[in-house]
Order: C-alpha cells, then sequence, then structure tokens
C-alpha cells in the first residue's frame, strides 16, 4: 500500500510524524549505516526542519574574486556559477552545497530571499551561513556548521550543480532526499526512498501506540515483547 502519491504528500507526512533518527534507525535496518552528516550541521532554530529533493552544489576555495587569466572561464566569474545555481532550484528541492573549506559562509540571505521565491525547500552548507537576522525573518530552513559573516566573494566559487558531491564523505546525487531536524541531517538515497519513508511511517505509527501503552502502566519489557520497538 502506497502511504503517499507525491512527494509533497511524503513531505507533509515527515513534518507531522517522522523525525530523523527514526528514519536513520530504518536505514541502519536496510544496511545504509552512514547516511548522517557530521554533528555540526546544525538549524539555524531549533524547531527548523528540512525535507525536499537534493540539488547538490560543487564550491571550492579560490584566493581572488575573479581571476582574468584564468583558462577557465568559471574563474573568471564573481562567485563562479552560483547564480546559476541558485536560479535553477525548483520547488521543494534543497540547496546542499560542500567542496570548501569553511573559512567563509556558503549561504545568506538575498540567496535566501531568491531561494523562498524559487520554492526551494531548505539550505544544507558545509560551511557556515551569514545575514542570520534575514533568514530568520524568512523563516528559511538553513543548516550550517553555524554562523560567520566572512563572504565567499574573494574565497570561494560554485563550480558545478545538479551534480554528485560528496558532503563529509557521505555521496548526495541529485533526486536524494535530504532531512533534517534538530538532531542531524540525514542523506536518504534515491533508491531508498519508497522503502525507508514506508518502514519509518509504520514504525512511528507503532511507536505511538508503544508510547500510549507505556503511559497506562506497561512495562518496557513488556512493551519490547508485545510491539518489537522501543
Amino acid at each position: 500500500m502506497t502511504l503517499w502519491k507525491c512527494d509533497e504528500e511524503l513531505f507533509a507526512i515527515a513534518r507531522k510524524e517522522l523525525f530523523t533518527a527514526l528514519v536513520g534507525d530504518v536505514l541502519d535496518k536496510m544496511g545504509f549505516l552512514h547516511q548522517f552528516l557530521a554533528p555540526g550541521i546544525k538549524p539555524l532554530r531549533g524547531d527548523m526542519v528540512v525535507i525536499g529533493r537534493a540539488m547538490p552544489v560543487l564550491e571550492a576555495d579560490v584566493f581572488a574574486e575573479k581571476s582574468e587569466d584564468a583558462r577557465q572561464e568559471v574563474m573568471r566569474k564573481p562567485f563562479g556559477i552560483m547564480f546559476e545555481a541558485i536560479d535553477s532550484l525548483k520547488a521543494g528541492e534543497v540547496y546542499i552545497c560542500s567542496g570548501s573549506s569553511p573559512r567563509y559562509a556558503l549561504w545568506g540571505g538575498l540567496m535566501s530571499t531568491r531561494a523562498v521565491k524559487c520554492g526551494a525547500a531548505g539550505a544544507v552548507v558545509d560551511g557556515y551561513s551569514r545575514d542570520t537576522p534575514e533568514i530568520l525573518r524568512l523563516n528559511f530552513p538553513t543548516f550550517s556548521l553555524g554562523t560567520y559573516a566572512q563572504d565567499q566573494g574573494p574565497r570561494g566559487k560554485v563550480l558545478d550543480y545538479r551534480c554528485r558531491i560528496e558532503f563529509n564523505g557521505i555521496p548526495v546525487t541529485p533526486g536524494d532526499i535530504v532531512y533534517g531536524d534538530l538532531d542531524g541531517v540525514i542523506i536518504v538515497p534515491e533508491a531508498a526512498v519508497g522503502e525507508a519513508f514506508t518502514l519509518a511511517i509504520e514504525k512511528a505509527r507503532g511507536e505511538q501506540r508503544v508510547k500510549k501503552a507505556l503511559e497506562e502502566g506497561m512495562t518496557t519489557a513488556e512493551a519490547f515483547r508485545k510491539f518489537g520497538i522501543m
């Protein structure tokens, strides 16, 4: 039985009933043992949740805003092809960026403003974010190493997007699901989405039955014997 008909329905169920720890447990059982990004990647505000399809972005360190004598055109452009990457965002997608050193901000307020207009679901970056008051005002789900105002302009460029990247050693491919809350960010491979979220929803609904039983006085040992969930 299909529990959802489209991504929007799945994401709505996840926001209402699921959390990353539960989905991570399910992926462990499926043999996907290394899907959480590093624990330092946190939301700007504790109640922020991001869930959407990955739009991976490859960033790299540079040492000048423009290099006029560079052989590659991307090196002659401020920010590389970051503007193209942001403008390509589609509804329900997550801008997920890695590849650079953590010396500067990879996400900010104007980027968030454009992403909101595109209908994007959030941003997850392996670096810092800035313009924090503006992002919070927009209520745009942003996950990063923290806040730091140093600009990427003379320090980093986007080299590619909608490409395979690695984030903390975890492969991220266009179409994977990026799911994050206060406890972490998990990457659900596209091929595993159907099984992983079906099992997660079933587990979540089972846990509600366990919770009710515990509230009514059942011991944890009894509950585990009866429901097989804890």
